[in-house]
């Protein structure tokens, strides 16, 4: 039935506010959308996938640079920032449009990266020089070089913007750089081959992954130090398969999420018992998390089996599976 015949049918005798009302569920479909969308790195397809969060769907695929792995938006999610690894470069993909419009210097290989609570500076782990890269964004343009361990690969900042974190693969080294004068200040070694790194919202401590390891430490951010370590253990799984990376908090310090590699689970841990509660299974060689706007919901990108799977954080259950590109990577959430 058309608007026009429906009006018809209603008939001139019914109130204005009613055919209004119907007017707006009639034409409801053609309103853009306000779901969350989740951005998915697709490493072997150089490509992103974007779904809908409230039906669950891939709404669209996008072509970028090779080999994307890192994503992260800027503050206000009009863009996004990919490593396209192979390309060499840090490449911004505008949003609304879903096009890239730049492509930031951005040394040799980059992996992973974090922008600063400025919202310009971009600090850019570059695993084949054994370097971190500070981009200005704005002025799309190298501001500095930093030394650190060989392959670098994880990258944090504090929120309050003093510290700047890389993981050092080879060298099991955590690298303290002070942001305002890109100086390498101090180290803290961990487990073997850290690959993440992530500050808890009131920037008091910082969660470390060990891949090779099989742990995750939490490192007093005042006197860098190891205050705590958590190990994994998963029946029917053997110990040399759990192997965590990526790491999530929700905001209120209550849980951590550790996806455990090829282990195919991710490990919820509560915060103040400092004990995993539950272990959940999800897509195969599980590799990052992210949480969406109100937490509500958990993602996890599922390297090996093409994946990403959806957790209802309230229940800590795995709600779907939803096939994306080959060999998803980074994960990131517009709200």
């Amino acid at each position: 039935m058309t608007i026009k015949s429906a009006i018809r049918v209603i008939g001139s005798s019914t109130p204005l506010n009613f055919i209004g009302v119907f007017l707006g569920a009639s034409i409801g479909f053609a309103t853009p959308s306000l779901a969350e969308q989740v951005y998915v790195s697709n490493e072997k397809d150089n490509t992103l996938s974007v779904i809908d969060l409230d039906t669950l769907t891939v709404t669209a695929t996008i072509e970028v640079g090779l080999r994307p792995r890192g994503i992260t938006f800027n503050k206000d999610f009009s863009q996004l920032y990919i490593c396209a690894s192979d390309s060499d470069s840090v490449q911004v993909l505008d949003v609304k449009t879903q096009k890239i419009i730049a492509n930031l210097p951005s040394g040799v290989d980059p992996e992973q990266f974090a922008l600063h609570p400025n919202n310009k500076d971009l600090y850019i782990s570059n695993e084949d020089n054994a370097i971190v890269t500070v981009v200005d964004t704005v002025k799309r343009e190298v501001i500095s070089q930093i030394d650190v361990g060989l392959e670098p690969e994880g990258m944090a900042i504090s929120p309050d913007g003093k510290w700047v974190v890389n993981t050092s693969e080879t060298s099991n080294m955590l690298h303290w750089i002070d942001s305002d004068s890109h100086e390498l200040i101090d180290n803290t070694l961990v487990d073997q081959r850290p690959r993440h790194v992530e500050f808890s919202d009131d920037g008091k401590t910082l969660w470390a992954s060990s891949e090779i390891g099989g742990t995750v430490s939490v490192i007093d951010v005042a006197n860098r130090t190891i205050s705590h370590v958590y190990t994994f253990k998963i029946p029917g799984v053997y110990k040399d398969k759990i192997q965590p990376v990526g790491i999530t908090l929700t905001h209120d310090n209550r849980f951590a999420f550790v996806a455990l590699g090829p282990a195919n689970h991710v490990a919820v841990i509560d915060i103040a018992q400092q004990k995993v509660i539950k272990y959940l299974l999800v897509g195969r060689r599980v590799w990052h998390l992210a949480l969406n706007g109100d937490e509500t919901r958990l993602i996890s990108s599922n390297g090996i089996s093409g994946d990403v799977s959806i957790i209802d954080v309230k229940s800590l259950t795995v709600l779907k599976s939803i096939k994306v590109g080959r060999f998803p990577w980074g994960v990131a959430v517009k709200p």
